[in-house]
């Protein structure tokens, strides 16, 4: 009886091995799922520019939602989908393609001011439906420029940086001494107001362009500020073993897992 028991217990544990088909096909479906989730559910980004310090950092990697803000589709709708917020923060495809492949340039920007908002800058202060903002996270100027800290009122043809499809633009959406966002537009601006190229140079986010928000900083490496200017593949094999180098001692552990608000 005993042996009997013992030659079915073998044959149990024997059946429920698992055969080299069955460990390809999990392996398949991991990978498929992985897959699926970084084309459509979240997507990492790595921080190129000081425009949104001490929010983000140059060289910080974050995780991107795709899911939050995008649009509801009727073949998942059980995924949560919000409208976009004031004080969110945004990875978007930059407006204005002005790259010399005409390629799409991703930014990341916190959002001022929604359909429908006024907005001025008075001092580098940013004045939304004509109350002052109390904004901690926003680095303050320890100069001035007109174009920059006062917002609209002076005309873009002070400032180089400026779009040209942005300075013909401009006026029409002013009135007053306020700029009004536009139906499915949103302005933008980096926490670092005063090196922060943003809606005030190049113009309003289309909704469409918002490809989603970031949650967290994943890992975070020192990143020289010129870094993002060195594209030949000689810069790039050189960065890549200088972070093979010194992956322990200029990796930002106090950043690992920081929640970005």
């Amino acid at each position: 009886m005993e042996q009997t028991l013992e030659k079915q217990t073998e044959k149990k544990q024997a059946h429920h091995e698992e055969t080299p088909l069955e460990f390809i096909a999990s392996i398949c479906s991991v990978l498929v799922l992985g897959l699926f989730a970084l084309t459509f559910i979240f997507q990492n980004f790595e921080i190129p520019s000081a425009s949104m310090e001490k929010t983000l950092l140059i060289g910080d990697h974050v995780l991107v939602d795709r899911m939050t803000l995008a649009p509801p589709t009727k073949w998942a709708p059980f995924d949560h989908h919000r409208d976009v917020k004031r004080g969110d923060i945004i990875v978007f495809y930059k407006p204005v393609i002005d790259t010399p492949g005409g390629e799409h340039i991703f930014l990341v920007k916190r959002v001022i001011g929604i359909p429908g908002d006024r907005i001025h800058l008075r001092g580098g202060v940013v004045y939304l439906n004509g109350v002052p903002q109390n904004e901690p996270q926003a680095a303050k100027a320890t100069d001035y420029f007109p174009y920059r800290d006062d917002f609209p009122s002076v005309p873009p043809s002070q400032a180089a940086d400026v779009t040209a499809e942005w300075a013909v633009d401009l006026p029409n959406h002013i009135q007053g001494d306020d700029l009004i966002v536009p139906p499915g537009h949103y302005f933008a601006m980096g926490d670092n107001r005063p090196l922060s190229l943003d809606s005030r140079y190049w113009g309003f986010v289309p909704r469409e362009n918002i490809v989603g928000r970031p949650l967290f900083v994943y890992w975070s490496f020192v990143t020289p500020e010129n870094q993002i200017d060195k594209t030949s593949i000689g810069d790039r094999v050189g960065f890549i073993f200088h972070i093979i180098l010194h992956f322990f001692d200029q990796t930002r552990w106090s950043r690992t897992l920081h929640l970005i608000k």
